[in-house]
């Protein structure tokens, strides 16, 4: 079924009305937003069905191999206008609203951002469901229905505080409630040796419950579902005890259930933290796992089939207990010995890294994982005596070593493939993290570079350049970004590139009156709007930029009537609550655009911008108004990165460094259109060996020593001068992430991008060539790699 082209505005006119009535219970007099807005989600959601009924009778009939994606994570952001494109229903939907006298612009709006994600891991999920949607690929999402999910972000005279996320406080249109497809998930208890098995005795046990989302792909031609666990208690509350008045031990079931799929990423600095996120890992893993058994066994009788019908892809180390997992259920449910239940795991799972960082791949002490999932203490202590009698590897390649469980090498030991997400983060996975293991297992690292779905973010976000596109090259780029390569025939175009800059000024000022409207701040539209929104991290090197900013800043007060080109600085992200350091750099940016912004000296040549909450809404906001993309993190540190493809895609240009996905961008958008600064990835490694480099870059650098002064006076928190002794402390003497020895190079680089900007037709020929040249990073073709190369699967299209 397509149904761009078979719904009318008047046929939607009846379906609206009808739920309206019907489904919501509201005349139209009396009907507010919310409630047109429910009556819109529900009316475009019932087109989602047909395709997604007949997406699931074409799998079951083919008899192919199913995906399953497992990811913490999904960042999935509002679903109507998403649907609404993909579906061809705008137009009819916006006549049916302009007749009604309600803004369509409005009811999107008023739709809340699903709270599922923290950053690129999550929306990487979601544009792999879109893709996977549009290529027909028989696949399933599973995840967590966090009742809050990652928290809300506010400012506090600067700082970051955290409030509970509220996007399930009203009824979510978009999914359907399974009370069939429910499974128990135990916890702790003991194991005993019964007739010569391990019997797991769990002491707490808690229902998974799914709620499904149907995700439809392109033209509506294929719909796959996004199956989301919400934690109930097996038992409500224990009635004897409530009658006897201990009203709070009654309730302790329902409490640990809720708990569990509450808040995404809860605080673990404290051991019941770090038991809770473990308890939420295992609770998504042996949903999921315990899910895919029961489809399996639906349509065949023999486990020796599971991995010719069956791939499940771990993302990232929060899944990685699928393997252990998937062996308790085969032996422990189903009898299989052991031999036969490992080696099909390995036949089913992949994992994809996400990191470089040694200290981002989870551990877990044995005292913890053995106390609240004692089963899989057994079995992972199994793999690892196998494991290593049979690579005869060294004591620091075990997955058990100095009493902790080692989550990436086990994802690593249990995979058929292990993939990374850029060229460069494939290659350094092999040189640095995983060495050891590469070299015990060397076919089984793989390379997938990460890609965004262009219908989302351009076609959804960016309409203006989107139709730019579509004049000049003709519709169908969507599912065919490749296409966008095109565009190089036209570059002589003066004519195409004033429309680029046109679109993109177009975006400039919807971002400045939004900017107006909800944050009281003026911008200049003709100014360059130079944008870093990522999580706050210190590899990602915000604190570069601020440090840029206050370069700049201190500059145009020395010389106000010198021909500066006006930035507007933007800054989005959060902060993890117990990430102090992350915290201070956001309160240093805070405090930085005080100053700036009511300093009138330096008036409009010079604004900082830093909107709270930052999340997938305001990125549809910010990407296409961008000019200039910050991926400034330090080299050999970000495995990948997507919001510099969005960027790209979107007409801006990028100040990088060689690291993650932007070595690739350079290469399909060309050396001379991308602004280059920093070391490499072998000149960071050499420069670690240097022991005070960080005093030394300063030594060298007047305008960092400045800087770095201006900041320990006070100069941007008078009220409290000695604010950030911390930071400045740890830059001079520690600085792990090169900021220092990469500052005069970023500055130089800088002034390059002031430069380019000057000449207008210069700089939109130069956006045109980063447009023509991101066709690669499709998600499409990213899904298509992973079908041919990790899954072995087939479009059922």
């Amino acid at each position: 079924m397509n149904v761009m082209n078979d719904l009318s505005a008047d046929a939607l006119r009846v379906r609206i009305t009808q739920h309206l009535t019907y489904t919501l219970g509201k005349d139209k007099p009396n009907a507010s937003l919310y409630d047109w807005r429910m009556a819109v989600s529900y009316s475009v959601r019932d087109l989602i069905i047909e395709p997604w009924f007949a997406a699931t009778r074409k799998t079951y009939e083919a008899q192919g191999k199913r995906v399953y994606y497992l990811s913490l994570e999904f960042l999935i952001g509002r679903i109507l206008g998403d649907a609404m494109m993909n579906l061809g229903l705008f137009q009819a939907v916006q006549d049916v609203l302009d007749g009604e006298g309600i803004s369509l612009a409005d009811v999107i709006e008023d739709e809340p951002d699903a709270a599922l994600g923290n950053g690129g891991l999550g929306r990487l999920a979601a544009c792999f469901l879109e893709s996977m949607s549009t290529l027909a690929c028989p696949a399933y999402g599973y995840g967590i229905r966090y009742e809050h999910g990652l928290f809300r972000q506010a400012f506090e005279s600067g700082r970051q505080v955290e409030h509970p996320e509220d996007w399930l406080n009203q009824p979510h249109p978009w999914e359907f409630e399974r009370p069939e497809a429910r499974y128990t998930v135990p916890f702790k208890g003991h194991v005993s040796v019964v007739d010569g098995k391990s019997v797991w005795h769990p002491s707490e046990t808690v229902f998974a419950r799914a709620y499904d989302m149907p995700v439809v792909g392109w033209q509506g031609k294929w719909a796959n579902t996004l199956r989301l666990w919400g934690a109930h208690p097996t038992e409500l509350f224990d009635l004897e005890q409530f009658n006897s008045g201990d009203h709070t031990a009654a309730a302790a079931p329902e409490a640990l259930a809720r708990t569990l799929s509450r808040v995404l990423y809860p605080e673990d600095t404290t051991d019941s933290g770090k038991e809770l996120r473990l308890k939420q890992e295992y609770f998504l893993t042996s949903a999921a796992l315990q899910d895919i058994l029961r489809r399996f066994l639906s349509e065949y009788d023999d486990f020796a089939l599971l991995p010719d019908k069956v791939a499940i892809q771990m993302n990232d180390t929060h899944p990685a207990l699928a393997g252990p997992e998937l062996i308790r259920l085969l032996m422990d449910d189903h009898g299989l010995p052991w031999d036969a239940a490992k080696r099909i795991a390995e036949g089913c799972l992949n994992y994809t890294n996400h990191t470089l960082l040694p200290e981002a791949l989870e551990t877990w002490s044995t005292w913890l994982m053995g106390r609240v999932l004692p089963r899989h203490m057994q079995i992972i202590e199994r793999v690892d005596k196998e494991h290593r009698a049979a690579t005869k590897c060294a004591a620091e390649l075990a997955i058990v070593k100095h009493d902790q469980v080692h989550m990436g090498t086990l994802a690593f030991v249990m995979a058929s493939h292990v993939n990374g997400v850029s060229a460069l983060h494939s290659d350094l996975m092999k040189e640095t993290v995983f060495k050891g293991l590469n070299g015990l297992y060397p076919a089984r690292i793989v390379n997938q570079t990460n890609g965004v779905t262009p219908r989302r973010w351009l076609r959804l976000s960016n309409p203006a350049l989107s139709k730019v596109l579509t004049d000049t090259i003709g519709a169908g780029w969507e599912s065919d970004l490749a296409r966008l390569s095109d565009l190089g025939a036209h570059e002589d175009d003066r004519a195409l590139r004033d429309a680029i800059g046109a679109a993109k000024r177009h975006n400039k000022v919807a971002l400045s009156n939004w900017a107006s409207d909800k944050l009281g701040v003026s911008l200049n539209p003709d100014a360059m709007f130079d944008v870093q929104i990522k999580r706050i991290h210190e590899y990602k090197r915000q604190l570069l930029n601020v440090f840029e900013t206050i370069a700049r800043w201190s500059a145009i007060r020395a010389d106000p009537k010198a021909n500066w080109t006006p930035r507007v600085k933007i800054f989005g992200g959060k902060a993890a609550p117990g990430y102090f350091v992350a915290k201070e750099i956001i309160h240093l940016i805070n405090d930085v655009a005080k100053t700036v912004n009511n300093d009138p000296v330096v008036g409009d040549l010079l604004k900082v911008v830093y909107p709270a909450n930052y999340n997938v809404s305001m990125a549809e906001r910010l990407i296409p108004a961008t000019d200039l993309s910050e991926q400034i993190s330090t080299a050999g540190k970000e495995a990948s990165g997507t919001g510099n493809m969005k960027f790209t895609m979107n007409g801006a240009l990028t100040i990088g460094t060689l690291d993650g996905a932007n070595v690739e961008i350079r290469e399909h958008v060309g050396a001379e259109n991308f602004f280059l600064f920093g070391m490499t990835a072998s000149e960071v490694r050499a420069r670690y060996l240097i022991a005070d480099h960080a005093r030394e870059a300063i030594l060298a650098s007047q305008t960092l020593q400045d800087i770095l002064q201006m900041i320990v006076e006070g100069r941007f928190s008078p009220e409290e001068t000695d604010r950030y002794n911390g930071l400045v402390d740890a830059t001079w003497n520690h600085d792990p992430f090169l900021v220092a020895s990469d500052f005069d190079s970023y500055l130089a680089a800088q002034a390059k991008v002031d430069d380019a900007f000057a000449d207008t037709d210069h700089w939109n020929t130069l956006a045109l060539r980063n447009i023509a040249g991101s066709g690669y990073f499709s998600s499409d073709r990213t899904i298509k790699g992973y079908m041919d190369e990790i899954w072995d699967t087939k479009s059922l299209l």
